[in-house]
């Protein structure tokens, strides 16, 4: 490696045959995030982060003010989307005219906001911007309807019934943050956030701290959402999926009183295993003779013996998995009428396996744990950061990737195959123009999904 006369940097390989391979930083204003165009388009359809920074109040001066709240927002939210986990990246970031373009800024060749600004946005106190420094507060309450207010809005006519899925997931944490508690089933210190999910739409997620139940705090949420969907959808019917964590008294009784219906998980206990005492028989007996395993359902009517208020059905799976029992039970409000006992379970109560595979998204793909902030407060607004990005290419794989190859496909492929697109950057008086490579090998899957873009109502 040398520096050139002109003071660049020229680094040298080698050879392919007899040419010199040699690499200089003299290609002009390059982003290797072309593809993010596509996360702005979603936008404008939507018009998420616009409704998201809305829940934010801004009590700096205007005068001083150099970075709006709006394209604050949009850096960081853009920025997770793009694979950018944390806020020194934005030192970088914030002198790439492509990303500025992506965050609405006005002249794309001046630079964004830095990791300083964005973690003051961060730290901000609950209350009127008392702070010198930290004047941007966010208001929870207006969040969490934004939430379910995007979910409203992405249907052009209200659904017949809906299921909402409610699930907890472990957050580890390293540090000296407030909340910390050892939880003795992960065996970490961690978080322990509340989702709720209605298919693909996420429309809760609440951090918590891990000394708590799994299920605390539930019914509140329950409460608020469910009033405001039937506020827009006063006859939707509406069913709640959780596992065996959520199957306490209050949160089943609330249901039965708001005609609210569940799906439930129940804890194997040995009254429950002697009620299916035949059916295991049954099952073992048939899983020995195939060599499969063998499964039978049955319907029963059950109640604690203390701490539930009334009699519920509970369906069973008896289960023998040719080595071992596997006897499983839930507990609904649904009726035997409508659902069989083989069809509530597999059909109903299974499909929330599909929840697990959004919250992964957000864990491992969208930095959802990255809380790594020394209060509560900071570390919420961080999980809805990563929430709202979540948003964002959930809305872009309905809309845009729909009937592609990439219609299914989770947050990290579309990242890799969609928006890592080397571009070059000529910004004019009258236009921005991005020249993405010409050697993408998607160019034609990429146009279509900007048509698919162009015409989809949000």
């Amino acid at each position: 490696m040398r520096q050139t006369d002109c003071n660049e940097i020229e680094v040298s390989f080698q050879a392919v045959g007899r040419r010199e391979v040699v690499a200089r930083f003299d290609g002009g204003q390059l982003s290797s995030d072309g593809g993010g165009l596509l996360l702005r388009e979603v936008d404008r359809r939507t018009g998420l982060l616009g409704e998201f920074a809305a829940c934010f109040r801004d009590y700096r001066s205007a005068a001083m003010v150099e970075h709006s709240v709006n394209s604050l927002i949009r850096q960081r939210v853009m920025g997770l989307a793009l694979g950018y986990e944390d806020l020194n990246d934005h030192d970088q970031l914030r002198n790439d005219p492509l990303i500025a373009t992506l965050v609405e800024k006005s002249d794309p060749t001046q630079a964004l906001a830095g990791k300083s600004t964005l973690n003051r946005l961060e730290l901000s106190k609950d209350g009127q911007g008392e702070d010198r420094y930290k004047k941007i507060v966010y208001d929870q309450a207006k969040i969490d309807r934004f939430f379910v207010n995007a979910f409203l809005k992405a249907h052009a006519e209200p659904p017949k019934w809906i299921v909402l899925d409610l699930d907890t997931t472990d957050d580890e944490i390293h540090g000296g943050q407030e909340g910390r508690f050892f939880h003795g089933y992960y065996g970490s210190y961690c978080y322990l956030p509340l989702y709720v999910f209605c298919g693909e739409f996420l429309l809760c997620a609440r951090l918590r701290q891990a000394s708590i139940g799994p299920a605390e705090g539930t019914l509140e949420e329950l409460e608020r959402i469910v009033a405001q969907i039937r506020q827009s959808w006063p006859d939707v019917e509406i069913t709640i999926r959780a596992d065996s964590a959520f199957s306490r008294d209050d949160i089943m009784a609330w249901c039965e009183k708001h005609d609210v219906d569940y799906v439930l998980g129940l804890a194997r206990n040995k009254r429950l295993e002697r009620m299916i005492e035949d059916e295991m028989k049954q099952a073992r007996t048939e899983s020995e003779r195939t060599g499969a395993p063998w499964r039978i359902y049955k319907d029963m009517e059950y109640e604690t013996l203390e701490s539930w208020s009334r009699v519920r059905r509970v369906v069973a799976k008896a289960e023998y998995l040719v080595d071992k029992p596997n006897a499983r039970f839930v507990v609904t409000s649904l009726s035997i009428e409508e659902f069989s006992a083989q069809t509530l379970y597999e059909d109903e109560y299974c499909g929330r396996g599909e929840m697990e595979n959004r919250i992964k998204e957000q864990k491992s793909f969208l930095f959802s744990d990255r809380t790594s902030a020394a209060t509560m407060r900071a570390n919420q607004l961080r999980l809805f950061f990563s929430s709202v990005a979540y948003l964002l290419m959930s809305a872009l794989r309905r809309l845009g990737l729909k009937d592609t190859d990439l219609a299914t496909a989770q947050c990290d492929t579309i990242r890799l195959k969609l928006f890592k697109i080397g571009a070059r950057i000529r910004v004019t008086t009258r236009q921005i123009r991005v020249s993405l490579s010409s050697g993408y090998p998607l160019a034609s899957l990429f146009a279509r999904i900007c048509c698919n873009l162009a015409h989809a109502s949000p």
